[in-house]
């Protein structure tokens, strides 16, 4: 557990030579590398989206928008999405074609109100990797887990390897449902994924946390 008033504490855990996923810790991991992006003079966080993506229309969205969760995106993409695995179909190619007419899909203006959005995270998973010119794998390790020294994580596990936790699929790894939450690494190694929320969050190794946090 984390907390402002106490130390972190640990309870129940799983096998430390299994893959865990880490869900929407992805999202805390994409705000960090957009943070140091702007750091680094790659991007703005006040750059608007069609700057990196030249297929959305003129929106108004920011890519600080897209962080904090306030971009008027809807939580999921349109369409009927299966329970069992709501982003195995929502992989990059959909997301470029739904993007021409993202402005169809916003529930109010930008920066008007907050709604917590998966979609919007994919969206600026995919404007990340346009700015940095790397794929979102590349643009994550080099910005967040190499600094924090992160190194056993993968996409690809064997599915034997794989610790399923709190109602996550109980077979193997569906790659689409990475990109809805931006982050293709969505499992993480053995023992990384509390070393990430300690460097990360607790220890702020790479300075304050991101807007998603």
């Amino acid at each position: 557990m984390l907390s402002e008033a106490a130390s972190p504490t640990l309870s129940d855990g799983h096998a430390v030579d299994r893959f865990v996923q880490i869900g929407s810790l992805t999202k805390v991991v994409t705000g960090t590398a957009l943070t140091r992006m702007a750091a680094s003079g790659v991007l703005s966080l006040d750059d608007p989206l069609d700057r990196w993506l030249p297929t959305a229309p003129r929106t108004g969205i920011t890519l600080l928008h897209l962080a904090r969760h306030t971009s008027g995106l809807p939580r999921l993409p349109p369409g009927r999405l299966p329970r069992r695995d709501p982003y195995a179909a929502f992989d990059r190619a959909a997301l470029d074609r739904l993007l021409p007419r993202i402005d169809t899909l916003l529930t109010c203006l930008p920066g008007r109100a907050e709604e917590y959005s998966n979609l919007g995270y994919a969206v600026l998973g995919a404007a990340l990797s346009a700015a940095s010119r790397m794929t979102y794998a590349e643009l994550v390790t080099e910005y967040v887990l190499r600094p924090l020294n992160i190194t056993e994580i993968t996409a690809n596990p064997d599915p034997p390897s794989v610790c399923w936790l709190r109602g996550f699929l109980a077979g193997p790894a569906s790659r689409g449902r990475w990109m809805a939450r931006s982050f293709p690494q969505e499992v993480c190694g053995p023992r990384t994924a509390g070393d990430m929320v300690v460097r990360l969050l607790v220890e702020r190794r790479l300075g304050d946390p991101a807007p998603s946090w």
